[in-house]
């Protein structure tokens, strides 16, 4: 029998996101997806760097509005005392601070970690930053691509000889920011063994380097330096991508059983009796005659027909998709993974799923990201500032009220 679904895991933590463009507002989006009341305070100013890139709709910034779901908005200006007194209040009462800000400028506003560790030593402090507080790289502006390229990553993209090229999505930020939220429910966790919060930082560089499993292997064992492969694996053949007639598709037949069913799909008997491909190794040895044997016959084949005929074979493949044809993958579409989130302007809008599944507490599935100061007033008066003081950072422009309607309170 199915367990009764409770509440999302996170239900009862508050988080103050003070975060911009994309590692802090994706860390606090796994957040709030898995329960948190996450409270993204922005400047009045145009808010979110996010909220400015297109494409929009009737306005809204199509990222921001995916990036941000399950959020509600507040729109401080913490340049002045009144906007950052109201910030202070806030974290006072939060779980969790979240922030992406260059190294410093948090200090520099008065909302330093050790500052607001006396006012809330329960607090979990967790900054994003591009090279680490420290050491002589700190203070450089670190962006996804600059990080791709000092980790190493961007040396082992692309193909053998061709021009520099990154990953195709900001890899670092992204992962940065999964390392944040694991780093912030590690710090609740132990916060809830001894009562005392901590500071934690990820940063796009080391997040980088922290990928390069393979190539570190190598490099620790051998001294060699790892170098673009294209699609293919670091020391393991055929693993990569193959021409079809229509197409590409990728394979993984590198144990004895996967290789000998890949060769009789194709009729490659001579290629599986030369000793040149007896192992994965020495097939990755010979990877460039290999690959030329292999795509004399895969390119006779349609890529869904040699796709089916290698599955019923046994045989590891996909084919290659576009994003396109990913967003209408009956496989995901029947399987829950997209779904619509309620925007106050712009009704249902489709949302990227959580990957993660919970049998008990699933995710939530709540609003998707609110109007800049969508819910100033809601959130002020929540943390027990007086209406008249409200009224004044309104009228003085150290808060910002959307003229949308207030999101109801997670």
């Amino acid at each position: 029998m199915a367990a009764e679904a409770g509440l999302p895991p996170l239900s009862g933590v508050t988080v103050i996101e003070i975060g911009n463009f994309l590692a802090a507002p994706f860390a606090a989006m796994q957040l709030a997806d898995l329960g948190a009341q996450v409270i993204k305070v922005e400047s009045p100013h145009g808010g979110d760097t996010v909220r400015a890139v297109g494409p929009f709709l009737a306005g809204e910034s199509s990222s921001f509005i995916r990036i941000n779901r399950n959020k509600q908005s507040v729109a401080l200006d913490l340049r002045t005392a009144g906007g950052l007194a109201a910030a202070r209040t806030l974290i006072e009462r939060a779980d969790v601070l979240i922030e992406n800000l260059r190294p410093g400028a948090m200090d520099q506003l008065g909302l330093g970690y050790d500052v607001l560790r006396h006012d809330n030593p329960r607090l979990i402090y967790a900054s994003a930053t591009g090279w680490g507080r420290t050491g002589p790289l700190a203070p450089q502006p670190g962006l996804d691509i600059m990080a791709q390229a000092r980790s190493g990553l961007m040396s082992i993209n692309g193909q053998p000889g061709a021009e520099p090229s990154k990953v195709g999505v900001p890899v670092c930020d992204l992962v940065t920011a999964l390392y944040l939220a694991l780093g912030i429910v590690a710090a609740l966790r132990a916060r809830d063994r001894d009562g005392t919060g901590q500071a934690v930082e990820v940063s796009l560089y080391e997040s980088g380097v922290s990928f390069a499993v393979w190539e570190a292997g190598k490099f620790f064992a051998t001294g060699e330096v790892a170098a673009p492969q294209g699609s293919a694996h670091q020391s393991m053949a055929p693993y990569q991508a193959i021409a079809a007639r229509d197409g590409h598709i990728t394979i993984g037949a590198v144990t004895p059983k996967t290789w000998s069913n890949f060769c009789a799909v194709l009729g490659l008997h001579d290629v599986a009796a030369d000793v040149r491909f007896k192992t994965a190794s020495s097939r990755y040895e010979h990877r460039v005659p290999l690959i030329s044997l292999i795509e004399r016959e895969t390119t006779k084949w349609a890529k869904q027909e040699l796709t089916d005929a290698l599955v019923t074979a046994g045989v590891p493949c996909a084919p290659l998709a576009t994003y396109g044809e990913v967003f209408t993958d009956e496989n995901l579409v029947n399987g829950g993974f997209y779904w619509e989130a309620e925007h106050p302007a712009l009704g249902k809008v489709r949302q990227l799923g959580s990957p993660v599944r919970l049998s008990r507490t699933p995710v939530r599935r709540g609003p998707a990201g609110p109007a800049l100061g969508l819910d100033t007033r809601t959130v002020l008066t929540a943390a027990g500032l007086p209406p008249g003081e409200i009224d004044e950072l309104l009228r003085s422009g150290a808060a910002f009220q959307s003229a949308g309607q207030p999101a109801a309170a997670p």
